[in-house]
């Protein structure tokens, strides 16, 4: 026997579009059943009801609406083709579920979208609960990535899966797909790729990826907010950008033209307070220009490797990047003075200090003292009264 609170939401999230602000405001309000009730008319809403929903709109930021009557007449329409039994039955079909805020299984991190958490979400892949946002990272781009692109890619989802991070993706072509292999060549203990479908979750789109997600689905999660047979139209590709990021510590985008899609996703997360991090590259690849307007910006944070990334993660410090090898110069840290005079010194051959003074343009006091100086840190040396550059300074 399904639960009335799953059945309402199966079909409210067959009615409503992703994101209507006034449907999420009315199940905020009036319960999940009583608000499916109400879509389909089968309950008045009252004024009070109407009063509560516009608070609940005015304290998400949306501005005024037209009321309850104009967008019942706008899900009006779809009231005859819901039929929740049906998608849960196809889910069954599939191997999958439905589930919802009050499941175990409900990723408590969505909650941070308030008003704009999903009403339910349809879930292809393996009973196991997702990971915490801490271990949690998304990793998108550019449907046409480059060489460069797919490799960066490759490392960070690999590496990050290593560390025990699960990847989170959208599942298109591209840098998404590169993010998915990559985490399940990866895999550890832990899940290692999630993807979030703009589409229903019956059917793998795009189709040339349908290997590539049925994979996800049996070692991983695949993800929809919207029911079976949902098809992916521009508007939900957006609007599930918003589940990306949520799920996520932190939203890397490794590839993104000046307007793309990845950007909306960096946006979603700075809105989340999430980090964003944005993998450099070429200044005259269009498809490094979105990456580095986001750091211009301010919005991200530069990111090379698996090590960075991890370290925006877990800001208290449990995943700090490895120290990178220590390239200090032996003669960091001289003065002007002893670097000339270093310059000055000859390499094979040794000079005089008078010559030195020549030289280096210093007096015959300076150059005795640098030559001291430059002796005890081993980048000089004294041979037959006179002095030329060590080995070690070479």
């Amino acid at each position: 026997m399904i639960d009335s609170e799953r059945l309402a939401r199966a079909a409210l999230s067959r009615l409503l579009e992703p994101q209507d602000a006034v449907g999420l405001a009315l199940v905020r309000a009036a319960g999940a059943v009583d608000a499916l009730r109400i879509a389909t008319g089968r309950l008045a809403s009252g004024p009070e009801l109407e009063r509560d929903v516009t608070a609940l709109l005015a304290d998400n930021g949306t501005g005024s609406w037209p009321g309850m009557n104009a967008s019942l007449k706008r899900w009006a329409p779809r009231i005859p083709d819901l039929a929740p039994e049906r998608d849960l039955a196809t889910m069954h079909r599939l191997g999958g579920r439905l589930i919802i805020p009050s499941d175990a299984l409900w990723p408590g991190q969505l909650a941070d979208l308030d008003l704009h958490e999903p009403l339910c979400l349809w879930w292809r892949g393996m009973e196991h609960p997702l990971p915490a946002a801490a271990k949690s990272v998304a990793l998108v781009g550019s449907r046409d990535s480059t060489s460069y692109g797919a490799s960066v890619t490759g490392d960070l989802a690999y590496w990050l899966a290593q560390r025990g991070f699960t990847i989170v993706s959208g599942g298109a072509y591209g840098i998404d797909a590169h993010a998915h292999r990559a985490a399940l060549a990866g895999a550890g203990e832990t899940m290692p790729t999630i993807a979030v479908m703009a589409g229903g979750v019956d059917r793998f789109y795009p189709s040339g990826n349908e290997d590539l997600l049925r994979t996800v689905a049996n070692q991983g999660a695949v993800l929809a907010e919207v029911p079976p047979g949902s098809a992916p139209t521009r508007y939900r590709f957006l609007q599930r950008n918003r589940l990306i990021a949520a799920l996520s510590s932190v939203t890397v985008v490794v590839e993104a033209r000046w307007r793309s899609g990845a950007l909306n996703t960096a946006h979603h997360a700075e809105t989340l307070g999430r980090a964003v991090g944005a993998v450099p590259g070429s200044v005259h690849s269009a498809n490094s220009a979105g990456c580095h307007r986001l750091i211009r910006e301010g919005g991200a944070v530069c990111v090379t490797d698996a090590g960075e990334v991890a370290e925006l993660a877990s800001p208290s410090g449990q995943s700090m990047a490895e120290p990178a090898p220590d390239q200090r110069a032996d003669h960091d840290g001289l003065t002007l003075e002893d670097l000339i005079l270093l310059d000055a010194l000859p390499l094979r051959s040794t000079s005089s200090v008078e010559k030195l003074t020549t030289v280096a343009g210093l007096s015959a006091e300076s150059v005795r003292a640098g030559l001291g100086r430059l002796g005890l840190l081993g980048l000089a040396e004294s041979e037959r009264g006179g002095w030329k550059r060590s080995r070690k300074a070479c």
